[in-house]
């Protein structure tokens, strides 16, 4: 079955309580409705929304190659590749992605040095025992036309995660070109406090509740942080984590951000810095889910805090930072996908802050990924059903 639609132009993006998309191209405004400081909307750039293909799954992960082809990932185990209005599945991806609970095929990223070296990266869960404990696998593989080759996983966890739950699983990479993996804290079960059973993201010696940064093949990098206990580096670069869903490079400062799913209330944007303990289980800006308290105060010396949250959990997924100028005053900002509350999140970012929110495309589906595209259009991948839009600023 084709489920690529012809680059149908079917609305510009609308603002928060504007739920359906029109008819026509022609610009529409609606009242902002924020969970935070509403953003400036000075230089606010006209914008029409298209779909380029409907009718699929869970997409979890895409990316661009060199040539303006896009690959990306059904959580049930399949990669496409998407090239003159055609999607085609790409075969020779491994058989074993179990996707149970929040598992699958998620994340996939092109290296940025893709032109020279040709390596596309994607991270999912497997079950070695068949239907028992899961493990998170980063896989590197090679495109030649519609098949996969020179397949080959290059880092995973334990298989330890017992309710196929918090994986984390984003990719991206920095100026040096180091890899970046973002890993949840798997585990038994989610409970925050300083008796919670699941201590993944605090435990130093699990792979679950970090991110990880590796050299492009798998390595650990010789500047890698030391950690409390260690004598030497380890891929760990970050530790107390908790459900980080998305990460993307900073273009003016060249750190990573990320975004974490809080329990109830208390989802964050963090930077990520080396070596740092950014909380999860014993500190968190929210409740657990039985209404509980996790901590008494939100912050704790030797803590990481978070530069921005959001309460209630807005559910943070695939991010990305606008570069292009057709984006207008809104170059520089964050644009941040919303599952639970289905919304697109643009924040206002000053230096290393956010000073307002503007909710765009709300309740037109869960917002899974988010990039930008080398045409310098935004893309977004929506749920329900799986399809890929294109925002295009005119």
């Amino acid at each position: 079955m084709n489920r690529v639609l012809a680059v149908a132009s079917f609305a510009l993006i609308g603002l928060a309580g504007c739920n359906e998309p029109t008819n026509n191209a022609t610009t529409t405004t609606a009242p902002v409705s924020t969970t935070a400081t509403p953003a400036t909307s000075a230089g606010a750039p006209n914008l029409q929304m298209q779909t380029i293909l409907t009718g699929y799954q869970i997409i979890w992960g895409m990316d661009f190659l060199p040539n303006g082809d896009l690959l990306f990932t059904e959580k049930q185990g399949r990669v496409y590749r998407y090239t003159n209005n055609t999607a085609t599945e790409l075969t020779g991806f491994p058989a074993d992605v179990n996707a149970r609970g929040q598992g699958g095929l998620l994340d996939l990223r092109v290296h940025p040095n893709y032109a020279s070296n040709g390596w596309v990266y994607a991270v999912y869960s497997s079950a070695p025992t068949g239907n028992g404990p899961t493990q998170l696998n980063l896989a590197r593989f090679k495109v030649s036309g519609n098949q996969i080759t020179d397949l080959s996983t290059i880092f995973k966890t334990s298989a330890t995660n017992t309710w196929q739950g918090h994986y984390g699983g984003r990719i991206e990479f920095d100026r040096d070109g180091l890899l970046y993996l973002s890993v949840g804290e798997g585990g038994s079960g989610t409970y925050g406090g300083p008796n919670a059973p699941n201590q993944n993201g605090q435990n130093l010696n699990s792979d679950w509740g970090k991110i990880h940064r590796l050299t492009d093949s798998g390595g650990i990098p010789a500047n890698n942080p030391i950690l409390p206990g260690r004598t030497t580096p380890s891929t760990i670069f970050s530790y107390g984590h908790r459900n980080p869903q998305g990460m993307a490079l900073n273009p003016t400062t060249g750190d990573i951000w990320a975004t974490e799913h809080g329990p109830r209330g208390g989802d964050e944007v963090n930077i990520i810095q080396a070596g740092r303990n950014y909380g999860w289980p014993v500190v968190s800006n929210g409740l657990n889910y039985d209404g509980s308290v996790i901590s008494s105060s939100p912050t704790r010396q030797g803590v990481q805090a978070p530069i921005f949250t959001w309460t209630p959990s807005m559910g943070p997924s695939g991010l990305a930072f606008l570069t292009s100028e057709t984006f207008k005053g809104w170059k520089g900002d964050l644009m941040v996908g919303g599952l639970a509350l289905t919304y697109l999140s643009r924040c206002d970012v000053r230096d290393n802050t956010i000073t307002g929110e503007e909710k765009l495309l709300d309740r037109q589906g869960r917002v899974r990924c988010v990039r930008q595209g080398p045409d310098g259009n935004l893309y977004i991948s929506l749920e329900n059903p799986g399809r890929i839009i294109r925002i295009v600023p005119q």
